[in-house]
């Protein structure tokens, strides 16, 4: 029978080749209810598996709006060919961001930008670190669902998928036939 936990039982952890801690203070930076927990260091003890200095940051244990999670520098090794060893962010794996209205959208958008993020397709962009995130308006679900004259949903997909940022007016009036 699994333990009872009084916090969540799963800590998504992100591994950054030396920048987890730069990553954690930007991050508690963005979101409400954020702080940064304890951190870690490497010691002497194992160098000769992870070849890092004694004092270099290992782990930064953080919260974003009361969500754990953990940032870890484990360094890029490099992979032997035909190895798939490559640890680098990917879009297979995001954060998706629920806002209730235009100025979250544009809020979180623009400060995950900073520093060198990158916009993509459809809510989506990459922060400078290369992590994934979807800026999503909690509406696209309704738009998306495409109740009414049952051709809404089409409508508004059609719209999002040319968009960057979500522009919530935008996908309403294409939802319901006005835009």
């Amino acid at each position: 029978m699994p333990l009872s936990h009084s916090s969540s039982l799963i800590t998504p952890c992100l591994w950054f080749d030396n920048e987890g801690e730069e990553a954690a203070k930007f991050y508690t930076s963005i979101f409400p209810d954020s702080e940064i927990g304890h951190v870690s260091r490497y010691t002497e003890a194992g160098q000769d598996q992870h070849h890092q200095p004694a004092g270099k940051v290992l782990t930064v244990n953080f919260t974003l709006s009361g969500t754990r999670f953990l940032a870890l520098n484990g360094g890029s090794p490099d992979p032997k060919p035909g190895s798939d060893l490559n640890f680098k962010f990917t879009e297979a794996i995001s954060f998706q961001i629920d806002c209730k209205d235009q100025d979250e959208v544009d809020y979180y958008w623009t400060r995950l930008l900073e520093g060198g993020g990158k916009e993509a397709r459809c809510g989506w962009l990459k922060d400078r670190f290369g992590l994934s995130w979807q800026v999503v308006p909690v509406q696209l679900k309704e738009y998306l669902g495409g109740k009414g004259d049952g051709q809404g949903g089409k409508r508004a997909m059609e719209r999002m998928m040319g968009m960057g940022k979500l522009d919530i007016e935008g996908l309403r009036e294409a939802y319901e036939g006005t835009g």
